[in-house]
């Protein structure tokens, strides 16, 4: 059942009703681990008391041409908030967790390998998938699937780009992101609230799109480790959550692959997952949410766009049932 409470004549969801019980309970085991793996005594403490470094001083700029076609009128929201308020549990489950945690990520040496149903398997590193085509800077609205939203100057280039270097087969009908899973370098991962590694997918046709962005950078930059460097995808017409971050490997796949939050909780997420306000999570309504950075959390909500505003994605749809294809 979704609680909520009223203050000032505003519905607010519970926190316990964002956050899935299992999750809010490990935070203690969480802090735990990061203490005796990493991080000892008053060291901890002091960590946690600091500010959250955003970015590392010195970040690398990346040069992208602008995009016109992919931007938005709305405001930007800021770098700070972009980079300080994030879900990436492998670090974490509050908010803060990834900015202060993600320092462990070690980015370079990175490789991606690409397997699967592909006439050109092949494995990529870092600098080769900055240059396998020209980066671009595309303004894109994010959703997240607790209601709230930003709106970020993401870099990089179309996925369609790697997937017609790997040539996939006939037989390919779905693409699986498979992300870093690694114990020594993320201190979440000691906490199942998820089966690691975390995996998404996309159908064949939506990899394709030209809206999804393999993405390298934000801001002008290199992605932060907490949002998911050096690589990972943006898919502005899905929950937050379908856009893998820190990718390690992208198959091609016969057969609809599993992903971690349907396997989770299926009645929850779907595989699907594109923004809908027509179609409420079990706890509660998707019919608005919160603009981070502009959007008190007692302030009235923006209507959520279908879609995410993103119409052109529509066809990708036609005839089926977006409430039982959730």
């Amino acid at each position: 059942m979704f609680i909520k409470r009223q203050i000032r004549n505003i519905d607010v969801p519970l926190s316990s009703e964002i956050t899935p019980r299992a999750l809010f309970e490990s935070r203690r085991d969480f802090m735990r681990h990061v203490a005796v793996g990493s991080i000892a005594g008053g060291a901890l403490l002091e960590t946690l008391t600091q500010p959250a470094l955003a970015q590392t001083p010195g970040a690398q700029k990346l040069a992208a041409k602008a995009n016109s076609a992919y931007v938005v009128m709305d405001k930007q929201t800021s770098f700070k908030d972009a980079s300080t308020y994030n879900n990436f549990y492998e670090f974490g489950t509050d908010k803060g967790d990834p900015a202060q945690n993600a320092g462990t990520l070690k980015t370079r040496p990175w490789t991606i390998a690409i397997e699967g149903e592909v006439k050109k398997p092949l494995t990529l590193d870092i600098d080769a998938l900055l240059k396998l085509a020209p980066l671009e800077e595309r303004i894109y609205r994010l959703r997240c699937v607790e209601g709230w939203s930003m709106v970020i100057p993401w870099i990089g280039y179309s996925l369609s780009e790697l997937i017609k270097k790997a040539e996939p087969t006939g037989n390919a009908k779905y693409i699986e992101f498979v992300t870093l899973d690694d114990k020594k370098q993320m201190p979440g991962v000691y906490e199942r609230v998820l089966q690691w590694p975390y995996t998404e997918g996309l159908r064949l046709d939506e990899a394709n799109h030209p809206l999804t962005l393999l993405t390298v950078g934000m801001y002008g930059e290199v992605l932060p480790n907490q949002n998911g460097a050096p690589v990972r995808v943006v898919v502005p017409w899905k929950y937050g959550f379908k856009s893998a971050k820190s990718i390690v490997k992208i198959r091609f796949l016969k057969e609809q692959p599993k992903t971690a939050w349907n396997v989770s909780a299926p009645q929850e997420y779907g595989f699907y997952s594109n923004v809908n306000p027509n179609v409420d999570h079990p706890r509660w309504s998707q019919a608005s949410e919160r603009r981070i950075g502009e959007d008190g959390f007692l302030s009235r909500k923006r209507k959520t766009l279908m879609f995410n505003g993103y119409s052109e994605v529509a066809p990708l749809y036609a005839g089926m049932d977006l409430k039982k294809f959730f």
